[in-house]
């Protein structure tokens, strides 16, 4: 009998800590939730481990487990018991200010007095050597020994946890990096150290120096986790490897990850993005928005063509502003990552009136401790509250009846904020509804019409345990007429963790004119790539025959700024027949006579831990033509002054083809979703949701 074996994923969000588990003898998929413990992070996915496992009367073997995490973001945005170590900065003599000059951009514009980012480096850590290279790679001047090791000297008189090394132009000759190194290392051997070159080897002195300073303060963080996690995990005899979900979506063993830790700043938000490509590809769907609300925040991405929308650079711990990231305010980071639009939008964010005695929804948000009110730990209306008092979320209870709520308590919150606005607490509560659904469509419009998409071409994925609440007024605003609610969507994201194959990319300069460059070198370059990508799959455990490449350049029209990602070819016709093209998409017009230099080459690998996907199982079998019984109804909001009486479903009590007209309320263990008067759903086998305005085909 072959042994009984489970593929687990933990997503640590923000409120909650979801936990999707398939087993291989019978493609069942098991989920759990239980509330995220901020200052123990590792703990929360431990629980959530045992309890899985708890059920069985014998446990089987854990043989995949992977693992996405906020602990990075927090780290830089200052959460308490995650304090930032003590780092130091070394670089060429001259420079040592550059990650404080950075750019000139001001992420308040109008205000003389807006401060920056405090610098994850203070002045008296930044120390110099001197030595030169220029941009071609040409040593002008030497490494100097003595300045090698008066630094040393200097570090070893200080409590520093973390070094980062940013030397002049070492993206095109990394040699003086690694001699310093070399030397740090052995002068200093309990300390983690980040060279430039190895994290972030492209030109732009200020971001290459940034990504590298974040690189060096996370790397204590991160490892230390790590560290906990695993030590936890095989304490309970779990031997199975771990992986960490990146930011670009691609998993990696975490022993990689504790040498870039700057690679999973957005760890958690990915998966979501690639648990909707999946689901895109199993209903046949090529354009989709994937939106994700949670307990703190609201994130949406688009996958266009099945493909996931990546960037390159992103600040760090940066604000936003209707869901855009605001230049200057964050600290750049150069790593892929799934291009996504977040926003201060979850069923935490908490409710107020400002000073002009007008309603407010966040930014503020009551996160997973104290919570919403009616988690019985905070007096704060939020609008997981308001949701209660609209009637579209059980009055009693969540997670099916295991997590019980204070729904008393709910309306106290709120009426404090009726009593102060003159209004009804239904109204007030409406009001709320009504302020977060137009502040989370925003999102919506940032990655598709603000990125030259029409929403309209697009199917809407609402997952979370808020999305599917909320879906169907986000797509009336956006005229989408196409909604999927995927199984266990509040678990959604750990879905994503299941899905996601190994990735190892890598990038190097190119700084050259398309014409100027000879084909059988890039040929050279990209096979010497890929033979020490496919090394490291196979070495953190893909499948050798899953393993696949692509090869792409980074391009722009000599005197640009910015580049656009083209697929690579040997014929440089057709390179700049593809940026051409590109351009035209992106800015809406083409220089076809200008020259199109080349500025960086990257190679992304990816492969499969598993050669085959395990047997699924479908949640219904059997086609049902009868009409799904309803549990009871309840009077819930429809639009900001309307209530209609809507029949309650459970979703594990609807049939395969089953079909339910709004208004009606679907309640499930992992969330609730709420069917608007004027829209449809089906059911389409193993609990998808399939949900279409009224006259849809």
């Amino acid at each position: 009998m072959p042994e009984r074996t489970l593929r687990v994923g933990i997503d640590v969000g923000g409120t909650f800590t979801d936990l999707l588990a398939t087993e291989s003898w019978s493609g069942k998929r098991l989920a759990r939730k239980v509330p995220t413990t901020p200052r123990e992070p590792q703990r929360a996915a431990i629980d959530a481990l045992v309890a899985l496992l708890g059920e069985y009367e014998t446990a089987p073997t854990v043989e995949f487990l992977a693992h996405s995490t906020t602990i990075a973001t927090n780290a830089l945005l200052g959460q308490l018991g995650l304090e930032l170590p003590r780092v130091a900065l070394v670089t060429t003599q001259g420079f040592r200010d550059v990650i404080e000059i950075g750019r000139q951009n001001r992420s308040e514009i109008y205000n003389l007095f807006v401060e920056r980012p405090r610098p994850l480096v203070a002045r008296e850590d930044r120390l110099t050597v001197r030595e030169r290279v220029d941009h071609h790679g040409t040593v002008l001047v030497p490494l100097d020994d003595d300045s090698v090791e008066e630094t040393c000297d200097q570090l070893r008189a200080r409590n520093i946890d973390a070094v980062a090394i940013c030397l002049l132009h070492s993206y095109a000759n990394d040699a003086h990096e690694r001699r310093l190194a070399a030397a740090l290392a052995a002068a200093l051997p309990r300390i983690w150290i980040t060279r430039s070159s190895e994290v972030d080897p492209e030109y732009r002195e200020y971001e290459r120096c940034s990504t590298t300073v974040v690189n060096a303060v996370l790397a204590p963080i991160v490892e230390q986790y790590l560290e906990r996690l695993a030590a936890e995990l095989r304490a309970m005899g779990m031997e199975a490897p771990l992986y960490v979900m990146r930011s670009d979506g691609g998993l990696s063993a975490a022993r990689w990850v504790k040498t870039r830790p700057a690679a999973i700043v957005e760890s958690g938000p990915a998966s979501g993005a690639i648990a909707t490509a999946e689901l895109g590809r199993r209903l046949g769907e090529r354009h989709l928005l994937s939106f994700d609300m949670g307990g703190t925040t609201a994130k949406a991405g688009a996958i266009v063509d099945g493909v996931v929308q990546i960037a390159h650079e992103f600040e760090a711990a940066g604000k936003t502003h209707s869901g855009r990231g605001v230049k200057g305010s964050g600290y750049p980071i150069r790593f892929p990552f799934v291009d996504l639009a977040e926003i201060s939008a979850g069923g935490g964010t908490i409710a107020w009136i400002d000073d002009g005695d007008a309603l407010r929804v966040g930014p503020l948000s009551a996160g997973a401790q104290p919570g919403p009110a009616c988690y019985g730990n905070s007096d704060r209306a939020t609008v997981t509250d308001a949701n209660l008092v609209v009637g579209r979320l059980n009055a009693f209870h969540l997670l099916g009846g295991a997590f019980p709520i204070d729904g008393a308590r709910a309306r106290r919150a709120i009426e404090k904020l009726s009593a102060q606005l003159e209004m009804s607490i239904e109204a007030t509560a409406a009001g709320i509804v009504t302020l977060i659904d137009t502040t989370m469509a925003k999102i919506l419009r940032i990655v598709t019409i603000e990125r030259g998409f029409d929403p309209r071409d697009f199917t809407l994925v609402a997952f979370g345990g808020g999305g599917p609440l909320h879906a169907c007024a986000l797509a009336d605003e956006l005229a989408i007429d196409r909604i999927v609610i995927p199984p266990s969507p509040g678990l959604f994201s750990a879905s994503g963790l299941l899905d996601a194959d190994l990735q190892v990319s890598e990038i190097w300069p190119v700084l050259s004119i398309l014409d100027e460059i000879e084909p059988q070198s890039m040929e050279r370059a990209f096979a010497a790539s890929e033979e020490g990508a496919r090394a490291e799959l196979i070495q953190q455990g893909a499948s050798r025959r899953t393993i696949a490449f692509s090869r792409e350049y980074e391009a722009r029209y000599r005197g640009q700024s910015f580049e656009l990602k083209v697929e690579y070819d040997s014929l440089p016709n057709a390179v700049a027949q593809s940026f051409h093209a590109a351009h035209r998409v992106r800015y809406g017009y083409e220089v076809s006579e200008e020259p199109i230099e080349i500025v960086n080459a990257r190679l992304t690998a990816r492969g499969a831990v598993f050669a085959s996907p395990p047997p699924v199982v479908r949640a219904a079998e059997t086609r049902s033509n009868e009409e799904p019984a309803t549990t009871s109804e309840r009077r819930a909001l429809w639009l900001a002054d309307t209530f209609v009486e809507a029949p309650v479903f459970k979703r594990d009590g609807l049939a395969d083809g089953a079909r339910i007209d709004g208004p009606a309320i679907v309640e499930a263990y992992d969330t609730t979703a709420y069917l608007a008067p004027h829209w449809s759903l089906r059911v389409d086998g193993d609990l998808m949701l399939l949900v279409r305005t009224v006259g849809a085909p």
